[in-house]
């Protein structure tokens, strides 16, 4: 069974930083891309920064040079670094990786539960 298990969000002041992680865990053969999300209520979900397989990384306008993701594929984990966050980060943050478990031949989205992450002014 493959889970994807965010950790790090919390509230914070606006300026302020906060660093989110997502384990995948389980029989993994393979992941390709690893993707950060977020969502507000009565919106849909937003892709907010995406990491490959060979590191190649893309953001949203709205979040560039301000977050960077990484990820270290021995942990299989993705990081995600928001720096002088801003009230309108405020959102469910999620994650999401592309893989292939062991024992099947089939790529498949899975997603993490979510972590809360709050900016005050």
């Amino acid at each position: 069974q493959v889970q994807l298990v965010e950790s790090g969000g919390g509230l914070v002041q606006a300026g302020g930083s906060l660093r989110l992680s997502c384990a995948a865990s389980g029989s993994i053969f393979s992941i390709n891309a690893m993707d950060w999300y977020r969502q507000v209520p009565g919106k849909s979900r937003e892709l907010v920064a995406r990491i490959t397989s060979g590191g190649g990384t893309n953001y949203a306008d709205s979040v560039k040079g301000r977050f960077t993701i990484t990820r270290d594929n021995a942990k299989n984990t993705v990081y995600l670094q928001m720096n002088s966050l801003k009230p309108e980060d405020t959102a469910v943050y999620y994650c999401s990786a592309n893989l292939q478990p062991r024992g099947s031949f089939l790529r498949k989205d899975y997603w993490g539960q979510g972590t809360q992450v709050t900016v005050s002014s």
